[in-house]
């Protein structure tokens, strides 16, 4: 259902996890991003964008719906922290 292109994590003591992950999904036209920022790798919060154009809205809100269903969402997590 997605396909990870790009994904990265940092670390600092002030700012906790910082990551991006650049994603599309199938069947949608453009790619999409995703920032995670959590102070402790446990509550993350994000804002999820257009990676390059801007699409649909109903294509966002449609990301938005995937990114409540754990395993996607953990899997966006899980592969900006592999790259720390």
């Amino acid at each position: 259902m997605i396909e990870i292109l790009k994904a990265t994590m940092e670390h600092s003591k002030e700012d906790g996890y910082l990551g991006h992950v650049e994603f599309t999904v199938q069947g949608h036209e453009f790619p999409y991003e995703i920032t995670l920022q959590s102070k402790s790798r446990r509550d993350w919060s994000y804002a999820l964008n257009f990676s390059k154009e801007s699409g649909k809205e109903e294509d966002i809100e449609a990301v938005e719906e995937l990114l409540e269903e754990d395993e996607v969402f953990d899997q966006l997590v899980d592969a900006a922290l592999s790259s720390l």
